[in-house]
């Protein structure tokens, strides 16, 4: 893989890798910390990746270790008040938003991937390295409390 691949593939998808991130850790610093330990990473071990139309998901799992990490050193709760306001170009129903905010994230991540990323199932099962069964009970979970919340308000 040479340095043009890597660069554009990651110009390519730096907002999903953006989006996958905060769903996890909710704090910019932390998003930013993350996601340039995953690029460091991949750049480093981009000879261990086979085939170059897998880049997307490999880079996605590298990017949701390096969150994993991030949460692992700093275990702390994140005041409300750090987290940036959204505005409505980027978010179509802020009561959407913040339900699936509240989801536990095992079932708030496959939703992001599938739904907001448009990934397969398949793909985000390898991405989160979980059965695709077990990918599609988190989504359904995932949904059935989405709707509790939002019938709820």
């Amino acid at each position: 893989m040479d340095r043009n691949f890597f660069t554009a593939e990651i110009e390519a998808c730096s907002d999903m890798m953006y989006r996958v991130a905060w769903s996890i850790l909710r704090n910019h610093a932390d998003v930013q910390d993350a996601l340039q330990d995953a690029v460091l990473k991949a750049w480093e071990k981009r000879d261990r990746l086979r085939e170059e139309k897998f880049f997307r998901t490999w880079m996605i799992r590298i990017l949701i270790n390096a969150c994993y990490d991030a949460q692992k050193k700093r275990h702390r709760i994140v005041p409300a008040e750090n987290i940036p306001a959204r505005t409505q170009a980027s978010v179509p129903d802020p009561d959407l938003a913040m339900a699936l905010e509240a989801l536990p994230e095992k079932l708030r991540l496959p939703l992001v991937l599938c739904y907001s990323e448009g990934m397969s199932y398949e793909e985000a099962a390898d991405v989160l390295q979980i059965p695709t069964a077990t990918l599609r009970g988190r989504i359904s979970r995932g949904k059935a409390e989405l709707r509790k919340e939002l019938k709820a308000e």
